[in-house]
């Protein structure tokens, strides 16, 4: 199709003025609305307003301005078939429309943003012209994004027309924008809206895919890294990568469990993740002993681990890491450029850097994919302080108790369910996870302390839910733990807190649980 007359009306005008220089050079006459036609005016480009075009003013604070069959006609009509009762009307065709919309998500992800600030963000006119054109592709050109324009651009200088593939692309992109925006502005009105305790009757999620994988959990599965439309906050898919292989799907899993746990420490702190699972965890006055003490707890599932700070890692702790173990990934709110140069030294390693985690920044919900369906639930991003827990023993915690059994809680809301944590001067002596039975775990603890030379007596334990019998606090005990913090919440409790007086052992409820399945 030969563009004969485009009309450009975007919120983001990066390229725009190009874009407009280059369809004037083409011979193309101009539309345009409010502020792209003032910046074209600016640039000395040749534009007619839309509202002289149509004869209709703008009105009600620009909130109509394009709604008018002048324009929906020009875009929707079919260029055989409409083209009489088009003339019948004075309705001149609209060959290319360029539209991006009102900066809804940006202006609602702002902290101060008022109910009717965002209101006010809410684009009419923009979508409906942007579904017009789209639904019309084998006439219009419709582009959303300023990333397409130098393509369109070579693609109609080489040839004064566009493929019908591309027309069709850019139709299924356009759509795919109006979509996002419909569903970010509903499910935000959702959440501000509604203030029942349910969760939404409708809840829509869009994501955009970064870039394909290189496989799924096993090389023959299919994968691809998607990013939710509205996630600002520090998290792997705002990372930045400074060197190292892609990313793979397990990397990718495994990354968000330590980068997630390790946030949850204020003391400087190192966690070891190794196939969704803390191996290792330590906080320290150090970034390098932490990294070495939760290197300790396990040193064979941390071989080819991922490596997790919560403060920026330095030259020294660098060093330390790549002169002791292979790893896959290391991940920090930052680098310094010395770190970064002794890590260049082993250039397959993936590098990430995060940023400092924002506390007003969060994601709300937690989704998991069942067959036909999908769970959503709210982000278990809480935590009872240790003020609020109960000690049902009769011996008190000490105050070194006190601080590992909150250590220890910590850890065990990232362990895959059971989860048991050993730890003492918030290190982890032992972690017994995702056995079916507690008292698996329990043992299972115990037996990765001894296999890596750490000592269980003197410790204390976490577990993420309820001891259903005595005989993981019996196992516990036997192996000198001295406290034990769990939900409580069982049929047994009596039997639980009988057994840890007998023990001597000082138990705690938290009353809140922390399965990770």
């Amino acid at each position: 199709m030969r563009i004969k007359r485009a009309l450009l009306s975007v919120s983001d005008k990066t390229g725009i003025v190009e874009l407009a220089q280059f369809l004037i050079d083409k011979e193309v006459t101009l539309l345009s609305t409010g502020g792209t036609a003032k910046l074209l005016k600016e640039n000395g480009i040749p534009v007619t307003e839309v509202a002289d075009y149509t004869g209709f003013p703008e009105m009600m604070d620009g909130r109509v301005k394009t709604l008018h069959p002048k324009i929906h006609g020009g875009l929707l009509g079919r260029r055989q078939q409409d083209s009489a009762v088009m003339q019948q009307h004075n309705i001149e065709p609209i060959d290319l429309l360029v539209v991006n919309l009102y900066p809804f998500a940006k202006t609602i992800a702002q902290p101060d943003c008022t109910l009717e600030q965002a209101v006010e963000q809410i684009d009419i006119g923009g979508p409906a012209m942007i579904r017009s054109a789209a639904k019309n592709h084998t006439d219009v050109i419709v582009m959303v994004d300023p990333d397409d324009y130098q393509a369109f651009i070579q693609e109609y200088a080489a040839h004064l027309d566009c493929l019908l593939s591309m027309c069709q692309a850019y139709a299924a992109k356009a759509f795919a924008h109006t979509a996002l925006y419909d569903a970010t502005i509903a499910n935000y009105l959702q959440q501000k809206i509604n203030t029942s305790v349910t969760l939404p009757t409708l809840y829509i999620t869009v994501n955009q895919k970064l870039h394909d994988l290189r496989y799924g959990e096993n090389p023959h599965q299919r994968a691809a890294l998607y990013r939710e439309m509205d996630t600002t906050y520090p998290c792997l898919v705002n990372a930045k990568q400074h060197q190292g292989k892609e990313l793979s799907f397990n990397n990718l899993v495994d990354a968000d469990t330590a980068w997630t746990c390790v946030q949850q420490f204020t003391n400087t702190t190192c966690v070891i993740v190794k196939h969704a699972n803390p191996c290792g965890v330590a906080s320290a006055d150090t970034l390098e002993e932490s990294y070495q003490r939760a290197y300790a707890t396990d040193p064979t599932s941390a071989f080819g681990g991922i490596i997790a700070f919560n403060q920026p890692v330095d030259e020294k702790t660098a060093k330390k890491i790549v002169n002791q173990q292979f790893l896959e990934l290391i991940i920090a709110p930052a680098f310094s450029h010395e770190a970064l140069v002794v890590l260049a030294n082993k250039p397959a390693v993936r590098v990430l850097s995060l940023g400092h985690r924002d506390e007003n920044a969060l994601p709300g919900f937690s989704l998991k994919q069942i067959t036909g369906g999908l769970l959503l639930q709210d982000d278990d991003n809480w935590f009872n302080d240790k003020n609020d827990w109960q000690c049902v023993s009769e011996r008190q915690p000490t105050a070194t108790e006190l601080k590992d059994l909150q250590f220890a809680w910590i850890v065990a809301k990232y362990v895959k369910s059971n989860a048991l944590v050993y730890a003492r001067n918030e290190q982890t002596i032992g972690i017994g996870a995702g056995q079916p039975s507690r008292v698996s775990s329990a043992h299972l603890g115990i037996h990765k302390a001894t296999e890596a030379g750490l000592a269980i007596a003197g410790s204390v334990l976490a577990s993420d839910a309820f001891f259903p019998f005595r005989d993981g606090v019996d196992a516990a005990a036997a192996a000198g733990v001295t406290a034990i913090v769990h939900p409580g919440g069982s049929i047994r409790d009596a039997e639980v807190i009988s057994a840890a007086n007998e023990q001597g052992i000082a138990m705690l409820f938290t009353n809140v649980r922390h399965f990770r399945h």
